[in-house]
């Protein structure tokens, strides 16, 4: 994956901006048929970006929509998804990035490379949500005595939607970049 022009990651970057822009929150482009694209823009941009600023920018954003979409920043303080458990989802998009990043280096061009792709997601993902619910469970102040068993219960009702959303937002995605990838390369001309 480390074989991509600027051109194509800048194309490949604006896509996956543009997609968390329509599909996060309750904001001024929102779709209400999509669910959040978030984790899968994180791992995508791990995957095909190569430039590391584009983690720090994309969380920036992430941060933003909420903000808008909670009424602006005194609005949102007031606002229960923002305590001390939103810093936690800086480890949560991270890692979902490492999983895109780590997957880079292990991609081929064939198809057992959907082995490794499909364990990256799923660790990242438990990570990520370990991160996010989790640290919402334990750190929101919603919860009074928050234990083992409750966040396993908070595992069991989020995880499986979650995971379904990022699986096929990757799998459509990815594939589609692939596609396009590889469409856009120089055919070889078959000497007789």
């Amino acid at each position: 994956m480390n074989n991509l022009t600027k051109t194509q990651q800048y194309g490949i970057g604006i896509g996956l901006i543009l997609l968390m822009a329509v599909t996060r929150g309750q904001h001024f482009a929102t779709v209400e048929a999509l669910p959040s694209a978030s984790w899968a823009v994180f791992f995508l941009a791990g995957v095909f970006l190569r430039p590391a600023w584009v983690f720090p920018l994309l969380f920036l954003q992430a941060v933003t929509l909420d903000l808008v979409s909670l009424g602006g920043f005194t609005e949102a303080a007031k606002h229960h998804c923002v305590s001390p458990a939103y810093a936690l989802l800086l480890p949560a998009y991270a890692s979902l990035w490492f999983g895109g990043r780590t997957y880079a280096r292990l991609h081929r061009d064939n198809w057992m490379t959907l082995v490794p792709l499909a364990l990256l997601l799923f660790a990242s993902a438990f990570v990520s949500n370990l991160f996010s619910s989790g640290g919402y469970y334990y750190f929101s102040g919603t919860y009074s005595d928050p234990n083992l068993i409750g966040l396993w219960v908070r595992f069991e009702l989020y995880l499986p939607a979650r995971l379904e959303t990022l699986f096929g937002y990757v799998a459509v995605l990815g594939g589609l970049i692939q596609l396009t990838l590889h469409s856009a390369r120089p055919r070889q001309v078959a000497r007789a």
